[in-house]
C-alpha cells in the first residue's frame, strides 16, 4: 500500500556508504504530519487521507481552517495534501505520520514545485543547438524556423522562448539512504526538485520493481 509524508528540502549533501561508495543525498526535513480527515467512498467518492504539514499561525488561519483541525486536535496547517492508495484502516483522524514509516532501502517518488528560471531563451529552455558564432552567420541564439510555409501558421506545441520552471515535477524511483528519526529527517538519493525550503511530497514508488 502507498505511505506518504510531507516535508521541507534542506539541502544536499553526500554521505559513505559501508562498501566505502560516496552517495550524494537530498535533506528533506518532515516534522511529524497530522491526519486531518480520512476520505472514504461511501462519504467522498473515493478513498484518501488528508495529511497536514508545518503549523501555521492562528491569526492567519480562518473560522472554517480552525474548525477542520479542531476535529483532529492540532493547530492550522501551513501545507495540506492528499495521499490515495493508502490502507485506511491503519490512519485516523488526529494521529501522526512520522518518518519512520519509511525504512533505510524504500524507494520513493518525490514531488516538488521546480525553480522558477523566468523567461529564457529556446538553447536554454529545451537545449537546443545554437547557430555558428562567425563567418558572417546572423543566426546564434534565435529558435530556428517557425514551421512551413503552407499552413501559415505556427503549430501548437512548438519551442519557444517563455517562461521556464516553477512546475510541479515528479522524479521516480528515489532510494531512501538513511532515516533519522531523532531529527525527523530523510535522506534520499540524488537530487528533488525546487529550492531550499520548498514543499516537498514523499510517496511510495508507484513503479518500483
Amino acid at each position: 500500500m502507498t505511505k506518504g509524508i510531507l516535508g521541507k528540502k534542506i539541502g544536499m549533501t553526500q554521505v559513505f556508504a559501508a562498501n566505502g561508495d560516496l552517495i550524494p543525498v537530498t535533506v528533506i526535513e518532515a516534522t511529524p504530519n497530522v491526519v486531518l480527515q480520512v476520505k472514504t467512498v461511501e462519504t467522498d467518492g473515493y478513498e484518501a487521507v488528508q495529511i497536514g504539514f508545518a503549523d501555521k499561525r492562528d491569526k492567519l488561519a480562518n473560522k472554517p481552517e480552525k474548525g477542520h483541525v479542531a476535529k483532529a486536535n492540532t493547530a492550522p496547517k501551513r501545507f495540506i495534501r492528499e495521499i490515495n492508495g493508502v490502507d485506511l484502516g491503519t490512519y485516523e483522524v488526529g494521529q501522526e505520520v512520522k518518518v519512520d514509516i519509511f525504512a533505510e532501502g524504500d524507494v520513493v517518488d518525490v514531488t516538488g514545485i521546480s525553480k522558477g528560471k523566468g523567461f529564457q531563451g529556446s538553447i536554454k529552455r529545451h537545449g537546443q543547438s545554437r547557430g555558428p558564432m562567425t563567418h558572417g552567420s546572423r543566426y546564434h541564439r534565435r529558435p530556428g524556423s517557425m514551421g512551413p510555409v503552407a499552413p501559415n501558421r505556427v503549430f501548437k506545441g512548438k519551442l519557444l522562448p517563455g517562461r521556464m520552471g516553477g512546475e510541479r515535477i515528479t522524479i521516480q524511483n528515489l532510494e531512501i539512504v538513511k532515516v533519522d528519526t531523532e531529527r525527523n529527517l530523510l535522506l534520499v538519493k540524488g537530487n528533488v526538485p525546487g529550492p531550499r525550503k520548498a514543499l516537498i511530497t514523499i510517496k511510495s514508488a508507484v513503479k518500483a520493481n
